[in-house]
C-alpha cells in the first residue's frame, strides 16, 4: 500500500500525480486538491477550475479579483 502525502492514510488504491517534476501520492482527489490546487487570494477557496490569474496571483472568479482591486479580468463563459 502507498501512503497519502496529505493525510498519511495507507491505501491500496492510492494514485500518483507529478507536478513540476515532483511526484505526490494521494488516497483521494480531495487530498490532491488540498495539497496541489491554488488558493484564491481573496476568499481562500481552492481553485479546481480554470480560475483567473493576474501577476502570479490567483482568484477563483472575477468577483474576487475585483474585490481585491484587480480590474479587467473576466470569467470565461
Amino acid at each position: 500500500m502507498a501512503q497519502c502525502d496529505t493525510c498519511g492514510n495507507d491505501y491500496d488504491k492510492a494514485f500518483q500525480i507529478t507536478k513540476a517534476g515532483k511526484s505526490y501520492t494521494f488516497d483521494s482527489f480531495e487530498c490532491a486538491i488540498y495539497k496541489l490546487a491554488p488558493e484564491c487570494s481573496h476568499c481562500g477557496v481552492r481553485i479546481i477550475g480554470h480560475g483567473l490569474e493576474k501577476d502570479g496571483t490567483f482568484y477563483c472568479c472575477d468577483h474576487c479579483a475585483e474585490k481585491s482591486g484587480v480590474k479587467g479580468l473576466k470569467d470565461r463563459i
